[in-house]
């Protein structure tokens, strides 16, 4: 048996005699062909456990949480959240598991249960050490209303593909601020993506 399966696989493998020039050049365009890296297929939504498509954001909905390190409750905790409305990417499904990445790019799986479709993600300012502006609306015309400091946690409510309407408290302080952040400037949306 083992030999049989030996001389299939030498089989698969050999080329076929070409003469004079014809078995080199075959060889290269068999290399050059290995070297082009197949286009990777988006997964469709439909292949997924709950119909929607990945990657997606979301928020945890309680805490703690605890996060494994594979899908199923007899893995190993690899971490937890501590506090409730933490963005994190669902990246994998597998039946009622899904496996998320967090901001720092740490991956790990939660029940569907602990998540939440609630959108919330962090300020990230373009510049080191720089600051994330809310305007008034969605123009880099409109006047500045707030200054958020690089990880500070916002509620997303919509997003135009270009701007964000968010609101943010600063803690310690009552009060919240709401306004318009440029996308780009924001972890837990995507480039152009449009939702309301």
């Amino acid at each position: 048996m083992i030999g049989q399966f030996y001389s299939v696989c030498k089989a698969m493998f050999r080329l076929p005699a070409f003469p004079g020039l014809m078995r080199p050049i075959l060889l290269v365009l068999l290399a050059l062909a290995a070297l082009i890296p197949a286009a990777p297929m988006p997964i469709l939504a439909q292949d997924n456990p709950s119909g929607l498509k990945l990657p997606r954001f979301v928020s945890t909905r309680s805490s703690p949480i605890n996060v494994r390190v594979g899908p199923g409750t007899r893995y190993e905790i690899a971490w937890n959240f501590l506090v409730p409305g933490v963005p994190v990417e669902i990246i994998q499904e597998f039946d009622t598991w899904r496996k998320i990445r967090d901001f720092d790019g740490d991956e790990g799986w939660v029940h569907q249960s602990l998540l939440a479709g609630t959108r919330v993600g962090y300020a990230v300012p373009l510049l080191a050490n720089g600051e994330v502006e809310m305007r008034v609306n969605g123009s880099s015309e409109a006047p500045v209303r707030a200054r958020l400091a690089g990880g500070v946690r916002v509620s997303v409510s919509e997003c135009d593909g270009a701007w964000c309407r968010v609101s943010a408290s600063q803690s310690g302080e009552s009060g919240t601020y709401s306004g318009w952040v440029s996308q780009e400037e924001i972890w837990g949306v995507y480039p152009d993506e449009v939702f309301d």
